[in-house]
């Protein structure tokens, strides 16, 4: 497929964004890929891709980095958020309430919902064209509410599921203002990078995917994505994910 012409994917620097844009760079596309420390991105950089300073932290650091983007495009045709935090450091999943901590739900938020959320307000009006344009965020199906049966992992459930509102909220105002933009979240499956390393014991065979896999299945979704696909959660075998 052809249609993506410019892309912006945020959160690039490492494992699936970085593979992501390896293959939209493939496929010929213009790449403005964002990492929050430019300087440090040396295989974001082999890519062939425009290396943005983007932390999701921070507002004006989106503002300057999507004004940037400005300068160099006047549309994109797909922007990827990629962008989550699950652990750092103390901050850990949460097995019970006695571990809940404020300051790591605080954070869990800036990064996983305020971020996607701010990001969209400032790239919507690169979307408002007439061709196919695709804004989509990496949630986790742990975020759906719905499909919650075992409990714990309380900020990134909780902010994950912020994120999901965020996208169906976003996909509402976007119908009437960029009527030719798909907005969706995807749960790329449990993917073998640094965020999913600690957990992955319990993953069921087969189930534990490459980044090479996992960024071509949810390039596929993303290519045959229509308008139905608007305001929904799509895991990445395209099933719909309960909210």
């Amino acid at each position: 497929m052809t249609w993506i012409r410019d892309a912006l994917v945020v959160g690039a620097n490492r494992g699936l964004g970085l593979e992501l844009t390896r293959q939209l760079r493939g496929r010929g596309a213009r790449v403005f890929a964002t990492a929050r420390v430019p300087s440090e991105a040396n295989a974001l950089a082999a890519t062939g891709a425009e290396v943005v300073a983007l932390d999701v932290e921070d507002e004006a650091s989106i503002a300057r980095a999507v004004a940037g983007v400005r300068e160099a495009t006047s549309t994109l045709d797909l922007v990827l958020h990629v962008a989550g935090l699950l652990h750092d450091g103390e901050l850990q999943p949460e097995k019970k309430l006695d571990d809940v901590a404020p300051e790591h739900l605080a954070r869990s938020f800036r990064v996983n919902a305020t971020g996607p959320l701010l990001v969209a307000k400032h790239v919507h009006p690169l979307l408002r064209h007439e061709r196919k344009a695709v804004l989509a965020t990496l949630s986790a199906r742990v975020g759906s509410i719905g499909d919650n049966r075992l409990g714990g992992w309380y900020g990134y459930r909780a902010s994950k599921a912020a994120q999901n509102m965020v996208v169906r909220t976003v996909a509402v105002e976007l119908a009437r203002k960029a009527k030719n933009a798909i907005v969706m979240a995807l749960h790329p499956g449990t993917v073998d990078t640094g965020l999913s390393a600690p957990f992955q014991r319990n993953v069921p065979p087969g189930k534990l995917f490459e980044v090479e896999r996992a960024a071509r299945q949810l390039l596929a979704i993303v290519d045959r994505a229509d308008a139905s696909y608007h305001g929904t959660f799509r895991a990445w075998d395209d099933t719909e994910i309960p909210w």
